[in-house]
């Protein structure tokens, strides 16, 4: 039996002597990866087997925490990007039981900054192996310990890799993952969409929530661009509801399971976020014409700490305001709610409307960012609102802060704005004014939004012909900086888009000539 024991003491010894000597990196983990791969395939008699397994077990123990070590430098993981490498770990890992391969890869090879990525062999029977296990915990009272990791490793996999996105949803990843979801949260139904909902039951563990956040993750991945069936997205956003409305122990991890929560729900079906709303009245609940807007209220409030943080406002805040935009448009309760918070009736017009620290002013403030994605989520949350009505867009936010959007769709011209692309019908009730805006509607600049103080007349005490001079003089001047492109003129065409003076000019010349090539020679002898 010395044939089995002598090279595990020895690799026992070398591996711990790694600490304390100076050597390559890549070739500690090369004896690492060797002295793992001989403990997988020694075996020992019953009746030597008790101290031989305890240094077998010493060997792998000393191997992997150095090895945990030596991974943390990106520069040194060429070794580790093999599949004979990734296989043995996901052999000792229990994800799968397939023998080592026999080839593997240059270890000179370049620096990989995602070990997954570049895998061949390893990737499917790691995922397969990764799904079996979450499948066997999903009947177990408890998860296992491991858990939180496998579903670490699941993310990383189908975040980097396409086709393994594809198999994992081929193979029902989205049940599997949902009732991992269910589980974790300990879900209790009362109806086909409706779960009991405890205001007394404890908030979610730190373990729990963490293994939740992944779960909503590797679903996000599998199901942003494939979309099968709906009474199976109808129960995911069921218990996504619940995610929603439950607590965890830390209030980080609540905002970041929220946060999670609404990633999701952007990718699934639109048609199947009316769940959200189905919940029964209770009586402390939020309600808007008799429907349940829990829900909506927790977007709204998740939403208002988003724009106060102001930490990574693109990545965010774009999310939750296209959720509750396409939410709007898609349901008639939601958007009255939602403009009651955002944009109550007009009473004090001093500001302008980007001036405060409201969520109205806040969003406002973000329809002339610099990013141009952002901008446009937030100019089209109120434009949403407002019916997409474009005198009641100019209303609430100002001209100038309105114009960005305006010149997008083609509506700086004041035209009444075109059936939107997703075919939404808005009621044709009115925005009625308050009593107070209807006294100084008329002194309001449309521009800025408020109301302006009166300025003196500049051109007071001149004559008509000091006025005409004046008029002379500014055309000579926006003429020479035109010539010297400096500035460019520009107007509205008929279609309602910025266009350069001279482009109009060509336009009207070019209607003019068709006109009258328009008439018929009789037409014109008469």
């Amino acid at each position: 039996m010395l044939i089995y024991s002598t090279p595990l003491a020895l690799s026992v010894a070398a591996v711990e002597s790694i600490r304390f000597v100076e050597a390559p990196v890549p070739y500690m983990c090369v004896l690492i990866l060797f002295s793992l791969s001989l403990s997988l395939c020694l075996t020992f008699c019953s009746k030597e087997s008790s101290k031989r397994y305890r240094v077998k077990c010493r060997l792998m123990k000393v191997c992997l925490r150095s090895l945990r070590i030596l991974s943390r430098d990106k520069k040194v993981l060429a070794p580790l990007v093999t599949d004979n490498a990734l296989l043995t770990l996901a052999k000792l890992a229990g994800l799968t039981s397939c023998d080592v391969a026999d080839d593997d890869s240059d270890l000179d090879s370049e620096i990989f900054d995602d070990i997954i990525a570049s895998l061949a062999k390893a990737k499917a029977l790691l995922l397969c192996g990764l799904t079996e296990l979450l499948s066997r915990s999903a009947s177990c009272s408890s998860p296992p310990s491991g858990q939180f990791y496998e579903l670490r490793l699941m993310f990383l996999m189908t975040a980097l890799r396409t086709e393994l996105r594809v198999q994992l949803h081929q193979e029902g990843g989205v049940p599997l993952l949902t009732a991992a979801l269910e589980s974790s949260l300990e879900v209790q139904w009362k109806d086909q969409y409706e779960a009991v909902i405890n205001s007394a039951a404890p908030p979610i563990s730190l373990e729990a929530s963490q293994r939740i956040i992944e779960i909503l993750k590797i679903l996000f991945n599998i199901t942003h661009s494939t979309h099968s069936d709906a009474a199976l997205y109808r129960h995911l956003v069921a218990v996504l509801r619940v995610c929603l409305i439950r607590c965890c122990l830390l209030t980080g991890d609540t905002d970041e399971l929220q946060g999670h929560t609404v990633n999701l729900l952007t990718a699934l079906p639109l048609q199947c976020l009316d769940v959200l709303l189905s919940a029964p009245l209770t009586e402390n609940c939020e309600q808007c014409q008799g429907v349940n807007m829990d829900c909506v209220h927790i977007l709204l409030m998740f939403m208002e700490r988003r724009l106060e943080s102001g930490d990574k406002v693109k990545e965010k805040l774009t999310p939750i305001l296209n959720l509750l935009t396409e939410s709007c448009r898609a349901h008639r309760e939601t958007r009255q709610y939602i403009r009651k918070y955002i944009l109550p009736p007009l009473r004090d017009v001093s500001q302008r409307p980007e001036e405060g620290c409201s969520v109205k002013n806040r969003l406002i403030r973000l329809m002339t960012h610099l990013d141009t994605d952002l901008k446009y989520c937030a100019a089209d949350l109120i434009f949403v609102l407002c019916k997409e009505n474009v005198r009641r867009f100019v209303k609430y936010t100002g001209y100038g802060n309105a114009a960005g959007l305006l010149a997008t769709r083609g509506l700086l011209g004041g035209q009444p704005s075109k059936a939107s692309s997703s075919g939404t019908q808005y009621s044709s009730d009115s925005d009625s004014d308050t009593d107070e805006y209807r006294q100084i509607k008329g002194r309001i600049n449309p521009v800025t939004g408020r109301v302006e103080e009166e300025q003196p007349d500049p051109m007071e005490g001149m004559t008509e012909e000091e006025k005409e001079e004046e008029a002379q003089k500014l055309i000579r001047l926006f003429s020479k900086l035109s010539r010297e492109d400096i500035i460019q003129p520009m107007g509205v065409s008929a279609e309602g888009k910025l266009v350069p003076m001279a482009g109009l000019r060509d336009m009207s010349l070019t209607e003019e000539r068709e006109s009258e090539s328009d008439i018929e020679p009789d037409e014109e002898l008469d």
